[in-house]
């Protein structure tokens, strides 16, 4: 049996992708809770789509429900700084 601390030098740094016209592309080494703290059971995926139309009848993930239905082209962009007080 392998270390821990070998097992976790192998996984992957979370990466999302915004799809065009579509979900969110989660992969990597993730955990996805809801606002109780509440984990998800991903069933061991390490790939996920997360809805941005609110179309899903599966949300938080995505079911291919925006399919015609939801416009939006993805394209990176810099934030404007933080606001400070």
């Amino acid at each position: 049996m392998l270390p821990i601390r070998y097992l976790r030098s192998k996984k992957m740094a979370t990466k999302i992708t915004i799809n065009d016209n579509g979900s969110m592309k989660v992969e990597g080494d993730f955990t996805i809770v809801d606002r109780e703290g509440n984990v998800y059971d991903l069933a061991g995926r390490e790939v996920v789509g997360l809805c941005r139309c609110g179309l899903s009848k599966n949300k938080p993930f995505c079911d291919g429900s925006h399919k015609g239905e939801f416009q939006h082209e993805a394209k990176a962009f810099a934030l404007p700084p933080k606001k400070t007080l």
